[in-house]
């Protein structure tokens, strides 16, 4: 019999077994961490907290990281909740968006970034 083809779990004494290869190929694909969706109308509101750019439009502002949103939606959020009474002057006259729901919708995207630090940040406008 032919010493290569050896039992498995016989050794092969002319192998080198001190040093060894792995070779992987993997792909990354996007996965999403956190989806969050807002009406427009709170526009004025985000303005007004000044994170309108950081929550519709960060591509503009150069924002490509999650990490890049924690510290503008942290001030932001803190500027909303301040002055409830200001923020909630500014609700959609149409009925569609809340001061609460822009307060919720900045306060779990915060929490994610703050999770989620190196994720990509897209938006769908």
């Amino acid at each position: 019999p032919d010493p290569l083809d050896a039992s498995p779990l016989t050794p092969d004494p002319r192998r080198h077994t001190a040093m060894s290869l792995d070779v992987y190929l993997d792909e990354l694909q996007p996965v999403a961490v956190f989806d969050g969706n807002i009406t427009h109308n709170l526009n004025k509101m985000a303005d007004a907290a000044g994170i309108y750019k950081h929550l519709w439009r960060p591509d503009e502002i150069g924002v490509t990281k999650a990490h890049e949103l924690i510290g503008p939606l942290r001030e932001g959020l803190s500027r909303l909740t301040a002055d409830p009474g200001f923020f909630g002057a500014l609700e959609p006259e149409n009925g569609y968006g809340s001061y609460s729901g822009l307060v919720e919708f900045v306060a779990s995207y915060l929490e994610a970034c703050e999770a989620h630090p190196h994720a990509d940040v897209r938006v769908s406008r």
